[in-house]
């Protein structure tokens, strides 16, 4: 079954489950701006208005609506560090509830791949670096978002359960490190640590004010811009054929501190006040360096947009020409024009300065 499941000459209906949030919204304009809708293809992007997927009977009713041959498995209940410290058990329950309804409302319409997101944060706390995809169950992960790693580790054991019961049922997962990028959530209490920066370097630009910084600075991430992360979803659909998980992440050499995060938003937003630094607020999990071999194992070639510094494409038609019609290697060449700062950070400012108003916040 396992080597049939990616004929690309059988129809594909992709269902995307929180197909509306900063990745689905990604991976929506891979599909129509860059990659284009193919032949026998036919993508339904879900929003939490379309069904509750908290509710099995509603993630039955939908699925079965739709009949996807491929699912796309983004949903899920979310939130930056100071959000899971509050409400560890509701990211448990919530997620685990999700998941279970949208991997069994799959099995039932005889989905023949469900790919789900995963995180970094699933990871042990207490561990060597950088981590692997074989380190994901030995030992507990960090305290402040227990209840949310614990839920999105499961969907690991969920995908072999079903692979090993339901004889060849294909289920894999990604795990990215820190996505952002337009459509995000820029709550500044309860969203990620990027977009808050964002939001509260607009705020402290246009009132004269300080640019507070939640914690001490020197925890590290590594951040994978939403656009690039969608790119890829794509290429695991179509050509990742493992049961286990991949991460999907920049190299570890990319790796950057909260300090110098802060630093890249404050150069692209042009802030010119004070930064500081609220040192009685959690710093969280210090790191969580990942390791990208596996994905270069496969994609030698592709090119992640670099956070701290980006180059300028003369003619972003023929780059994603030249992706697509390499897909299957993942290949990505351009000609490097001239060098700017980040190009995913400066586009993500751009959108939520232009997009305030509307913007999740």
């Amino acid at each position: 079954m396992e080597d049939n499941i990616l004929d690309q000459s059988t129809p594909m209906r992709v269902l995307v489950t929180g197909g509306t949030g900063l990745v689905g919204r990604a991976i929506q304009h891979v599909v129509r701006e860059e990659r284009g809708i193919r032949e026998g293809e036919e993508w339904i992007f879900l929003s939490s208005t379309d069904a509750n997927l908290m509710d099995a009977g509603e993630t039955r009713e939908v699925f079965q609506k739709h009949q996807p041959t491929h699912v796309i498995h983004l949903a899920a209940m979310v939130g930056g560090l100071f959000k899971n410290m509050r409400a560890n058990l509701d990211f448990w329950r919530n997620n685990i509830y999700i998941n279970d309804n949208v991997l069994q409302a799959a099995h039932e319409v005889d989905a023949v791949q469900v790919v789900s997101c995963l995180s970094t944060c699933i990871f042990p706390d207490k561990t060597t670096y950088p981590i692997d995809e074989t380190m994901i169950h030995n030992g507990p992960p960090h305290k402040s978002n227990f209840g949310y790693s614990y839920a999105k580790r499961m969907l690991n054991v969920y995908n072999s359960a079903y692979h090993d019961q339901e004889r060849g049922r294909f289920y894999t997962a990604v795990i990215p490190t820190n996505v952002f990028g337009p459509h995000d959530n820029f709550n500044i209490k309860d969203g990620h640590v990027l977009p808050g920066l964002i939001h509260k370097a607009y705020i402290a630009q246009k009132e004269g004010s300080p640019l507070v910084v939640w914690g001490s600075g020197t925890p590290r991430r590594q951040f994978i811009y939403s656009l690039d992360l969608a790119r890829l979803f794509l290429w695991v659909l179509t050509e990742y054929k493992e049961v286990e998980p991949i991460i999907l992440s920049v190299g570890e050499e990319e790796e950057v501190s909260i300090k110098e995060a802060a630093e890249a938003v404050v150069e692209v937003m042009r802030f010119k006040g004070q930064v500081t630094y609220d040192t009685a607020k959690a710093d969280g999990q210090f790191k969580k360096t990942a390791s990208n071999a596996k994905l270069r194992q496969y994609c030698p070639n592709f090119t992640f947009t670099p956070f701290k510094q980006g180059t300028f494409i003369h003619s972003t038609g023929n780059l994603r020409k030249t992706f697509w019609e390499n897909s299957g290697e993942c290949g990505l060449v351009f000609t490097v024009g001239l060098v700017l700062p980040s190009i995913a950070l400066k586009e993500t400012c751009d959108w939520f300065v232009a997009n305030y108003d509307s913007a999740r916040k």
